[in-house]
């Protein structure tokens, strides 16, 4: 089994192309591959309480654990700099300091982004 990283840098309603990375996590999640998902810049707002829109894409979010993904990591200084707080997400994540973000990396067999 191999350890596949999806990272995420835009907002939640920028495209098609987070739907389509979502996607890939479920399908990847299917055939038993270890899958973790990691949250910078923008990226932070898809698990933001109080949505407005037609597609929140934090309830796409609280599905993953039906798939086994639990490995959900948020870059802690872009939630900082954008004003917001733990309490602020929808779910539990795992926050990682920048500095710590190259050696999390390297954890893992591919890295998608």
């Amino acid at each position: 089994m191999k350890r596949l990283l999806f990272v995420m840098r835009q907002s939640a309603y920028s495209g098609h192309k987070i739907v389509e990375v979502l996607d890939a996590v479920l399908i990847s999640a299917a055939f038993d591959q270890e899958v973790s998902i990691l949250l910078l810049d923008d990226a932070v707002f898809h698990l933001k309480k109080q949505q407005q829109g037609s597609k929140k894409v934090a309830n796409i979010y609280r599905s993953l654990e039906l798939y086994d993904i639990q490995g959900i990591y948020i870059e802690q200084e872009s939630l900082e700099s954008r004003g917001l707080v733990l309490s602020d997400l929808v779910m539990p994540v795992e926050c990682l300091m920048r500095k710590k973000i190259g050696g999390f990396l390297h954890s893992f067999d591919v890295v998608l982004g």
